[in-house]
């Protein structure tokens, strides 16, 4: 059975079109599970770890009729080194040199997020000063997949960071425990481990129960009701993101090989039924040689109707223009990971401004970034690369400004604040400044 992946000529079509065809995909946000997580939200602050335990016995099949209460979720650090120690040499290798990787990176990233201060001529200090946040709670799926890539990817940075407490949930439907997850957990530092998932975990997580006292911020990937339980506690705490489908755009000048761009598609296209694979692509002959790679490539993988779905449902094979049109389409689309797999590709990259990671070259896959080369995984999707960012140290930080107002400088400055005071109608604002001014 052939692939029906859509062809667009940017070249017969104008920009716009162009662009419309390829965001035409809009994800709903389904009424029913806005309002099961709001009953489920609601019960977890009313009735605390006996929801918790509930919803979690129900939803993820707990055999031998489930917990009896929320202790029995709870996967010590024991368990996390069993895990650690059971796993296949190759396996615990690859876990513990990614993760070094990763703290690397964060490493670096955190010697760009100091704090300042300076002096002005009449003695004020101003300056700015960042502390980690005190509990962070990991969300990591367990459901169709699991993933200890974003253990290490969610927990490395906030340990970077210095958070004080990291607390990782992380369903285990059936009661089946994943080992490579605990293991990554034992790797990262992931102060305590809970065997909880969905929308009672976001919620128990948010606002505390009996057993879990409540953290600072959420961080971590998962299902549709994990994103819309994450959506109804923010502001009781923070989050990273609302996540949505995985998303990959290829800019290619024609010179990769065509099998390696269609595995790239690929990727990203087995994720989910709803990702997004896209190549732009100024040669017309080299597009009908990725398509003719996807055709034949395809029934070799194992998730192969899922990515069949996701090519024919949202993919697109576009030729455009030229390299210059294929970057204002990508800035346009401002995917979660763009792939500039060109002769000279960093030329292109200093036209990007809108990519969650870029990926130069011929050589880096998208999928290395995703395991290994240090930078994080977690990306803005659906768009909002265009004003967010990767998760990074910084997500685990919060910044307080430094006032310290000399003598000599409260003459001055408050009288220009007690002049905009009283220009606002805030006489108490007026007076506590001018309090300070000498007679």
């Amino acid at each position: 059975m052939m692939i029906q992946i859509r062809k667009l000529d940017s070249t017969a079509i104008d920009f716009q079109e162009t662009l419309d065809a390829l965001l035409a995909f809009e994800a709903e946000t389904d009424f029913a599970i806005e309002q099961a997580v709001t009953e489920i939200i609601a019960q977890v602050r009313a009735r605390g770890d006996e929801a918790v335990v509930e919803y979690t016995n129900k939803f993820d099949r707990i055999p031998n009729g489930g917990a009896a209460d929320l202790q029995a979720f709870d996967i010590g650090q024991a368990d996390l080194e069993a895990a650690l120690a059971a796993l296949p040499d190759a396996q615990r290798a690859a876990l513990q040199t990614a993760a070094e990787r990763i703290r690397v990176f964060h490493e670096r990233q955190k010697q760009e997020l100091q704090g300042f201060t300076y002096t002005e001529a009449d003695g004020t200090i101003l300056g700015q000063r960042i502390t980690a946040l005190d509990r962070v709670g990991i969300y990591v799926p367990g459901g169709k997949a699991a993933y200890p890539s974003s253990v290490l990817m969610n927990a490395i940075p906030a340990k970077v960071a210095g958070v004080g407490e990291i607390v990782m949930v992380v369903p285990t439907p059936d009661g089946i425990k994943n080992q490579m997850v605990l293991a990554a957990a034992a790797i990262a530092g992931v102060d305590r481990v809970i065997g909880i998932g969905g929308a009672q975990a976001v919620a128990a997580l948010a606002y505390g129960t009996e057993s879990i006292q409540p953290v600072d911020k959420i961080v971590g990937p998962g299902n549709a009701y994990v994103a819309a339980a994450k959506r109804r506690v923010f502001g009781a705490v923070g989050i990273d993101m609302i996540a949505g489908p995985s998303e990959i755009l290829v800019v290619c000048d024609g010179t990769t090989d065509p099998d390696w761009v269609a595995m790239d598609l690929f990727s990203q296209a087995e994720h989910d039924e709803l990702a997004q694979a896209i190549l732009l692509c100024p040669d017309a002959d080299y597009i009908a040689q990725v398509e003719a790679s996807i055709q034949k490539l395809l029934p070799t993988m194992p998730r192969q109707e899922t990515i069949r779905t996701s090519l024919t449902d949202r993919g697109a094979l576009v030729k455009v223009r030229d390299m210059d049109e294929a970057c204002e389409i990508a800035n346009a689309i401002a995917a979660e990971h763009l792939e500039i797999s060109a002769e000279e590709p960093q030329q292109w990259a200093d036209k990007i401004r809108h990519a969650g990671a870029m990926f130069l070259g011929r050589f880096s896959s998208e999928s290395l970034g995703d395991y290994c080369c240090g930078p994080n995984h977690v990306l803005p999707t659906s768009r909002t690369a265009r004003f967010s960012s990767p998760l990074g140290v910084y997500d685990f930080q919060k910044r307080s400004s430094v006032i310290q107002v000399s003598e000599a400088g409260a003459q001055t400055l408050g009288r220009i604040a007690a002049e905009l005071a009283y220009g606002e109608g805030l006489q108490a604002h007026a007076r506590s400044a001018e309090l300070r001014l000498k007679s």
